[in-house]
């Protein structure tokens, strides 16, 4: 072997163990790269780094229009390219694409499969051409092209670091369009939810003036006619009037949660004073429907830093819904005990209970069990949503535990204590 000849083949060695270290810094480099806009040019910018050709070019396929397009391209706006249509059936890179196999052109110009409404557009002249697939789990995504060796002919080494090149560049790019999707739709998720809070800030301040006229009108009818049908019928006014302001503050407490602008006062309270408030407030609903409230309370309080107001209301919550899914003359018990640095309070029920893959669920806002259109339990289904928010926003944790349907339910919660 002549030294010439040595000389050759460690220069090429050289050259190999050169690419093969830009291969591996390039796949560190494209899976720590998300943003698909910059994965693209820097994928372009290696491939005409290990070519050492002239430019590079990415064409990626259109499912919803079944053609290629240029996503990016050396010294190009992929804006522009973008607006020029591949063909598929008659172009170098839609038979690369159609045929999944690598494709050397070293004379491009004379190939009547040479596209040249590209190159007229770039004011960039196709000499010669290297493009392989770029495969991506069991299809192609699209092609990666290497434009213009600066010296000799496209090879079959060259074909081999492209391969290797356009395999990596498949895998960042489908993750990085992954991503994409995924904040695009987080994004509409976060404009619905802000529309959705919108629109209950609103109607929950809207209906309030209405419904204060309705109270009064038919407050002055209850107290200004007694003994005949027309006091019964106030009295039934009223009752609808005190249930749809109590929807509205549903609503309100709900954008205000939703907001994260729900203020707490925390004071040093002990629990049972907090479920005390909270039985008052629903006892002559439990009284319509001939329910029994049992207290299962320790004789010693047992303190608790809350707001007083906020919490009782949960609990509210958590009765109301109580009342609503259990049987009339049924009985309802409230408990609370101390559980070392905790306070476990809980409401059982012997109602209609939860299937066990639901226990989650009912805490999700506007859930309901039932279908909508053949519903026999009334409400919003956000009670358990507010009861939630209330609760974890001071530190709190609230679950429902149930055996399943027709078996009642306990939704139990803890807080810590003072």
């Amino acid at each position: 072997m002549t030294p010439l000849t040595k000389t050759g083949q460690l220069k090429s060695l050289e050259g190999r163990q050169k690419s093969l270290l830009r291969l591996v810094e390039l796949s560190v480099t494209l899976n720590s790269t998300l943003d698909l806009d910059e994965l693209l040019q820097l994928i372009t910018a290696t491939a005409t780094e290990l070519l050492e050709c002239e430019a590079a070019s990415i064409l990626l396929y259109d499912e919803k229009n079944p053609r290629l397009y240029f996503a990016a391209a050396t010294g190009s706006d992929p804006a522009q390219l973008a607006e020029i249509p591949v063909p598929i059936d008659s172009s170098l890179a839609g038979t690369i694409f159609r045929t999944n196999q690598p494709l050397i052109l070293n004379n491009a110009e004379q190939d009547p499969r040479h596209y040249s409404l590209v190159s007229d557009h770039v004011k960039f002249k196709t000499h010669s051409l290297l493009g392989v697939p770029m495969p991506i789990k069991d299809r192609t995504m699209g092609v990666l092209e290497a434009i213009n060796k600066r010296e000799g002919n496209f090879t079959d080494g060259d074909v081999a670091i492209l391969s290797v090149t356009a395999a990596h560049a498949a895998i960042a790019i489908n993750n990085a369009r992954l991503l994409r999707a995924t904040q695009q739709a987080l994004e509409k998720v976060k404009v619905t939810n802000q529309i959705k809070s919108h629109f209950l800030a609103l109607a929950s301040h809207e209906l309030r003036t209405p419904l204060g006229i309705i109270i009064g009108y038919a407050t002055f009818l209850q107290n200004g006619i007694r003994g005949d049908s027309t006091t019964e019928n106030a009295n039934h006014v009223l009752g609808a009037a005190a249930q749809m302001r109590s929807l509205l503050d549903q609503m309100n407490n709900l954008t205000l949660l939703q907001a994260d602008e729900m203020e707490m006062r925390p004071m040093r309270i002990s629990i049972q004073d907090v479920l005390n408030f909270a039985m008052d407030e629903i006892k002559y609903s439990a009284a319509r429907r001939d329910m029994q409230l049992v207290l299962d309370f320790q004789d010693d309080p047992i303190y608790v830093e809350v707001d007083a107001e906020k919490t009782a209301l949960a609990f509210v919550n958590l009765l109301n819904n109580a009342i609503r899914f259990s049987p009339q003359g049924s009985e309802i018990v409230i408990g609370a005990a101390r559980q070392e640095k905790q306070v476990l309070a809980w409401v059982q029920d012997h109602g209609i209970g939860i299937p066990v893959d639901k226990l989650q669920k009912v805490f999700e806002e506007f859930y309901q069990i039932e279908p909508p259109n053949t519903r026999h339990y009334g409400g919003l289904g956000i009670g358990l949503t507010i009861a939630k928010g209330l609760i974890e926003a001071q530190g709190g944790s609230i679950w429902a535990e149930s055996t399943g349907e027709g078996q009642g339910s306990t939704f139990k919660v803890t807080l810590r204590t003072a």
